[in-house]
């Protein structure tokens, strides 16, 4: 299976690592010219457990340069995910599909809009990853990827199985589900009562937890989207609260993605997941007050980038 990872981030670089580092065959697009001038020349470095090695990828900045994929990984911000799903639509075999394990939601939905939903995987995954430096990330996380295709149908199963196979046998825990939407929603849960608190305050995941103001935040903010989850009939899983306190302490010593947005004053993905609910509270006319402070605010510090 040939496979274009298109987004050379922190996540993007750990799962074109862990595939690179098992002889799969994968090459890199990014659009920084520095991040791929530096995996070609030194590699890419991971950091896990207090240790270092070094893992030689193939990375580029032009699609011209890649020929038709099998699989098109898409590992960009969500503002850039209608622009990746058009070059994976040049990129791909007749027969390849596009996968997102992208923050947030609405991703599928952009990238079916180009591909068609026949041709769209999508899923979430508990490993994790933080940006070091040009072609230098620490790996923060392991856990189960979990994929289906966005609209469940004939041979679904089948097509999410092959890549869950080519994933685990780089080491890369994988499973394929029938039903993916429940899992998205699941992963959304943790994303709403985490990033944003991170990115406004300034705090690890871990730390949200250490006073009690920032825990009924959590609290808070996970309890409207469960609302909103079951307002469109989402199955929602019992203990939800405390699924996203643990994963908070797993995590504890990492930053959010959110988090990195903000300190590195890139956009963020607020959009896809507080912005998310609210749009999903709005369709059932319901009101989600904490979720929409959450948004405000982060435009407000977004749109302060730069300015003194």
């Amino acid at each position: 299976m040939k496979i274009t990872i298109i987004g050379a981030g922190a996540m993007g670089c750990l799962f074109g690592g862990l595939l690179s580092e098992h002889g799969m065959d994968v090459q890199l697009l990014d659009v920084h010219e520095e991040q791929v001038r530096s995996l070609n020349e030194q590699g890419l470095i991971i950091h896990h457990h207090g240790q270092e090695r070094v893992v030689r990828v193939r990375a580029v900045t032009d699609p011209a340069a890649i020929a038709a994929t099998d699989l098109a990984l898409i590992f960009v911000k969500h503002a850039q995910t209608e622009a990746a799903a058009r070059t994976a639509a040049r990129l791909l075999e007749k027969t390849g599909y596009a996968l997102t394990l992208q923050n947030g939601m609405g991703n599928a939905e952009i990238i079916a809009d180009i591909l068609g939903e026949e041709r769209v995987l999508c899923g979430t995954t508990a490993q994790g990853a933080m940006v070091l430096g040009l072609g230098r990330i620490q790996h923060s996380g392991v856990g189960e990827t979990v994929l289906g295709l966005w609209r469940p149908g004939r041979g679904a199963i089948a097509r999410a199985a092959e890549v869950a196979e080519v994933f685990s046998a780089a080491g890369i825990s994988c499973r394929a589900v029938d039903d993916i939407a429940p899992v998205l929603w699941h992963k959304l849960f943790v994303n709403v009562g985490i990033n944003a608190l991170t990115a406004l305050t300034g705090l690890r995941n871990g730390q949200l937890l250490d006073q009690q103001a920032t825990s009924l935040l959590m609290e808070d903010v996970v309890a409207e989207a469960v609302a909103v989850a079951e307002a469109h009939s989402i199955a929602v899983p019992p203990a939800i609260l405390e699924h996203v306190a643990q994963v908070a302490r797993a995590t504890a010593s990492n930053r959010s993605s959110m988090g990195q947005d903000v300190d590195g004053q890139r956009p963020t993905e607020i959009d896809a997941i507080n912005g998310y609910i609210l749009r999903k509270a709005q369709e059932v006319e319901m009101a989600v007050p904490v979720n929409q402070t959450l948004v405000r605010l982060v435009q407000t510090v977004e749109g302060h980038y730069g300015k003194s």
